[in-house]
């Protein structure tokens, strides 16, 4: 099965959260915050693969919605690692960026999906 621009963009941005992980980890010393934004921002593409593989409608729909929720923590990790200087303007404009991106894209799976559940 060919990969979905969803698919594609979330692992990605996952990369992208590994590697900023590191960053966080070993630049700045920031351990908690960054934690918590590898597990939601490199859970969104984990939920997003599982939906492609559910047994049913209703399964894919949940683990969209799944993404979802872990997309919209994302954002907030981010903000917050904008907000307490860990991350500076350039780096947190262009992660928040493909975030919101996914974010947009996964909101119109989830209408989608539920109307046609």
């Amino acid at each position: 099965m060919k990969e979905s621009i969803i698919q594609q963009k979330s692992f990605a941005f996952a990369i992208r959260i590994v590697n900023l992980y590191r960053y966080l980890a070993e630049e700045k010393k920031e351990h908690i915050i960054s934690k918590q934004l590898m597990r939601s921002g490199t859970g969104i593409g984990a939920n997003i693969a599982e939906s492609l593989r559910g047994a049913s409608k209703k399964d894919f729909s949940n683990k969209m919605n799944i993404a979802l929720k872990e997309a919209n923590e994302s954002e907030y990790w981010l903000e917050l690692l904008r907000a307490t200087e860990y991350l500076d303007e350039a780096q947190y404009k262009s992660m928040i960026e493909d975030c919101a991106e996914i974010n947009k894209m996964l909101i119109a799976i989830v209408r989608t999906s539920n109307k046609t559940g």
